[in-house]
């Protein structure tokens, strides 16, 4: 087989030969929109593959975070016994227990409290948001309006 007839080697350009060169252009167009197409496809299996990890990481937190929050809750508990044993010394066990108990639930009460006054619905509205979104729709409209 001769050089000429080797379609490996383009003398001429001297390198290889592409066959990607003598394409129409919509071969080239279709072959873009193929690769652009396997291109977003590897990406979405990218995103989940690192989504699965990262929420494999999350759940790891959680659960040291829900330990955590059960050995401080027993923490809590035993405090408040000691609480309740001291202010046994000047009255009365029962009294006493019941004296923290109260105090206890009151502070409790006071943090639901600000707690529910933080999830009104006026509270949770994206003010900033809304309002440069009215500014957007002003501007549009100056803009349409020329």
């Amino acid at each position: 087989m001769s050089a000429a007839e080797d379609r490996s080697y383009d003398p001429r350009q001297d390198r290889p030969y592409d066959p990607r060169q003598d394409r129409p252009i919509a071969g080239l167009f279709a072959d873009l929109a193929r690769e652009t197409t396997n291109l977003a496809r590897t990406e979405i299996e990218l995103a989940k593959a690192e989504l699965t990890e990262k929420a494999g990481q999350a759940a790891g937190g959680v659960a040291f975070l829900a330990a955590g929050g059960l050995i401080a809750f027993a923490g809590v508990l035993v405090l408040l016994a000691a609480a309740v044993l001291a202010l046994a010394t000047v009255v009365a066990p029962w009294l006493a227990a019941v004296i923290v108990g109260v105090v206890v639930l009151a502070i409790g009460g006071v943090i639901a409290l600000m707690g529910k006054n933080r999830l009104k619905p006026e509270n949770l509205q994206p003010r900033r948001t809304m309002e440069t979104l009215r500014d957007d729709k002003r501007w549009a409209k100056s803009q349409l309006a020329r």
